[in-house]
């Protein structure tokens, strides 16, 4: 069982930054796909940045050029760099880690983007 702690959210004006982390327990962390997902109210849940095993990243065309997915594989975490947030990035953010068969989620962590 992989468990998948957030952190790092919170309130923030438009235009401003934040850096959400991600860690996750176990001792196969590298072997894991790791994503982070959001959810707003009223909508479903969207992929916002995917960084795989291997390194690759893939983001939501939303988020491209704003946000950046990373990995440090010794500390077991990932991190999602949110830089010039805008109001509709407002939502529920989770961790994924995926591997196989095997899908892993955090609680979430609330992020507001609000003036």
């Amino acid at each position: 069982q992989v468990l998948l702690v957030e952190s790092g959210g919170g309130s923030v004006q438009p235009g401003g930054s934040l850096r959400l982390s991600c860690a996750a327990s176990g001792s196969m962390f590298s072997l894991y796909d790791m994503g982070w997902y959001r959810q707003a109210p009223g909508k479903q849940r969207e992929l916002v940045a995917l960084i795989r095993s291997g390194g690759n990243t893939n983001y939501a065309d939303s988020v491209k050029g704003r946000f950046t997915i990373s990995r440090d594989n010794a500390k077991n975490t990932v991190y999602l760099q949110m830089n010039s947030l805008k109001s509709e990035d407002t939502a529920i953010y989770f961790c994924t880690a995926v591997r196989r068969w095997e899908e892993h989620w955090g609680q979430g962590t609330q992020v507001t983007v609000s003036s």
